[in-house]
């Protein structure tokens, strides 16, 4: 049994879930609006304030897709109260970022600027203090998209495992190598 699907979701006060013939789930709150369409193999229902997402057999199809629908819809729920917040930073010599709207201007060591157009769901922030790293900070309510965008300005310059070069995410651990050693004689 999923032990995923099988938790149900709370509806905190505040949000609407509306949910269509055709298994399009609506979840509507304070900070905004967002849409999923469910398999028509799984069938969500709302009861008293709680959303439980049911499957209609033990196959592994239907296992799979009950714990993912329900980790979708809660991550809306989630998003249009609270919302997500990610936070990158560059690390580097010279390693730069600047926005104006939804527009990040990035400067990375290459020989040109990276210009990234972000979607309207998501509001970029920048900031540069003296003595501390860059950071991006991105806010949206939409959990895959702010993810997927994080991920692609995380693409643009992977940190590198020697000296740490590159943007990460704030709180990212990464692996590091040794150098080389000296030789011996």
């Amino acid at each position: 049994m999923s032990r995923i699907g099988k938790a149900p979701i709370t509806i905190p006060s505040g949000v609407t879930i509306t949910i269509s013939k055709d298994n399009v789930v609506t979840v509507k709150g304070p900070k905004g609006e967002l849409t999923q369409t469910v398999d028509s193999d799984i069938t969500v229902s709302q009861e008293d304030g709680i959303l439980s997402v049911n499957r209609p057999s033990e196959q592994k199809k239907h296992k799979a897709l009950h714990g993912l629908y329900r980790s979708l819809l809660n991550n809306m729920v989630i998003g249009v109260t609270e919302g997500y917040k990610l936070t990158q930073e560059l690390v580097g010599v010279g390693y730069r970022a600047t926005n104006t709207g939804n527009t990040l201007d990035l400067v990375l060591g290459y020989s040109h600027h990276y210009v990234f157009q972000l979607p309207e769901e998501i509001k970029v922030t920048t900031s540069s203090e003296k003595g501390q790293t860059p950071k991006i900070i991105l806010e949206s309510i939409d959990k895959q998209l702010i993810g997927q965008v994080a991920a692609k300005i995380r693409s643009l310059r992977a940190p590198e495992p020697y000296k740490g070069k590159g943007i990460k995410f704030v709180g990212e651990v990464l692996r590091r190598k040794a150098g080389k050693s000296a030789s011996k004689k």
